[in-house]
Parts: C-alpha cells; sequence; structure tokens
C-alpha cells in the first residue's frame, strides 16, 4: 500500500487506518507502507515492512525510484523488513542498482530482511510480462542481495516456473492494474503458486475490493491452506 507516493489517495486509501484494519481482519501475514504511513497507523497483528523508494506519477522521471527512508529509520518504526523498488531497464537504472545493492549491505549489516520490486520497465521493454525480461529481472535482484524478490506473473505457470527456477530467492507476484473479474485475477494467484512462486504481494486487487478483508481471505486460502480456484472464489464472496 505504497501508492499514496506514487500516485496519492485513490480509492482504498484515502483511509489507511480503516483499510488496514481490515486487511488485518483478512488474515494478511504483512503490509508494506512508506514511513509516514508506519509512523501514524497501527499495523496491528500483521508484520510491516516499510518501503524505502518513491517517485510520483507527477514528477519529471516516475521510474526513476530514489531512495526516501534509510534501514535504521525503518527500524525504529517498528519495520521487520524493508523493500526496495527498481525499474530495470529505465533511464535511470544504474542509479537504482547502486541502491539496491547499498540498502542490501546495509540490510545483511543489521540483520534485516530486504524484499526487492523488481519490474521490467524502460524504452526496451516491449512487454512487462515477457518470460525474458522478468526472469533477467528477478535475478538482478537476488544477484545483488535481495533477499525475496517481488515481480510481474509472466501469464502461464510453464514460463513463470522458468522465473522462479532462475532466481535463488524466493519470488512473489506483483498484482498489476485492478481486474475486471475476480475469477481472472485468483487464477492468475493460483497459476503462480503452482508454477513455484512463495507467495503474493498484492496491491490495488485488494485494497480497492470493496470487501478487502475477503478478497485477503481468499489469497491466504490459496497461499497458505493450498485451495484451488473455486474454494478461493466462495472465501471471497463470504461463503462457507
Amino acid at each position: 500500500m505504497d501508492h499514496g507516493v506514487t500516485v496519492g489517495p485513490i480509492q482504498g486509501l484515502a483511509d489507511m487506518k480503516t483499510t488496514i484494519q481490515r486487511i488485518s481482519k483478512g488474515g494478511a501475514d504483512a503490509i508494506l507502507v512508506h514511513k509516514g504511513i508506519a509512523k501514524n497507523v497501527d499495523p496491528g497483528r500483521v508484520g510491516l515492512i516499510v518501503h524505502l523508494s518513491g517517485s510520483t506519477s507527477l514528477g519529471p522521471d516516475p521510474l526513476w525510484k530514489r531512495q526516501v527512508c534509510s534501514v535504521i529509520e525503518a527500524l525504529r518504526l517498528g519495520a521487520e523488513a524493508v523493500s526496495v523498488h527498481i525499474n530495470v531497464g529505465a533511464p535511470k537504472e544504474p542509479k537504482m542498482l547502486a541502491k539496491l545493492g547499498s540498502v542490501a549491505d546495509r540490510c545483511d549489516e543489521l540483520g534485516v530482511p530486504l524484499l526487492a520490486m523488481m519490474y521490467p520497465r524502460g524504452p526496451k521493454i516491449k512487454s512487462e510480462h515477457d518470460p525474458e525480461v522478468v526472469k533477467h529481472a528477478a535475478r538482478l535482484g537476488a544477484e545483488l542481495g535481495a533477499d525475496i524478490v517481488k515481480t510481474n506473473y509472466t501469464g502461464d505457470v510453464k514460463t513463470f516456473r522458468e522465473v522462479v527456477a532462475g532466481c535463488p530467492v524466493p519470488v512473489v507476484i506483483a498484482g498489476g492494474p485492478k481486474t475486471e473479474g475476480v475469477e481472472a485475477f485468483l487464477t492468475m494467484v493460483y497459476d503462480a503458486m503452482k508454477a513455484g512462486a512463495a507467495g503474493v504481494s498484492i496491491g490495488r486487487n485488494v485494497f480497492q475490493h470493496e470487501k478487502p478483508e475477503l478478497m485477503t481471505k481468499s489469497l491466504t486460502a490459496i497461499v497458505h491452506e493450498n485451495a484451488d480456484v473455486q474454494k478461493a472464489l466462495r472465501v471471497a464472496s463470504g461463503k462457507p
């Protein structure tokens, strides 16, 4: 739920306290937010990941993610892990990679798990879901010290298995833009887990859902209970 920096208080993120309470009620393992939200909202029972990177959609180079929080600052706020965002292929990729390397070093020094959001985005990237570029992005995160890599789903089980196989640390998938259909979204999550993903890191498809606590429960059912899509759909609709 770091989108407030990028695009402002969009639907689902205007009232962070209520949204976090509902997602906590749904059984999420952790929430991912920027330092100001971590400072002012109690995460409750869920783990806290503080995001260290930021840029806005209004700025001259939205793809250039700058460090806006230190690992020490995140720890003071109660973080159990930190995250950084790297746009692989963006014009400022070298600067972002240098920062990933230094943050990874600091995390290792302090014993803090590091999640790296590795997204293929830039002039040479024809498709952000191309298996070859997703494989490269995921491996890059691991190579430079991430403990967990978050990246795009490639669109099918076979090619995402290749992503997981080529990345020596756990891989979780991003949710992408909010989907029109819940079944299609849950199918993507189910297929990613089938391909070997370690879990999911989902934003808009959860916090912009009419009942984010139920959507969280449905994801928990797939990730932790090996539920199939039909069972997850029942959970998302509130049915037993």
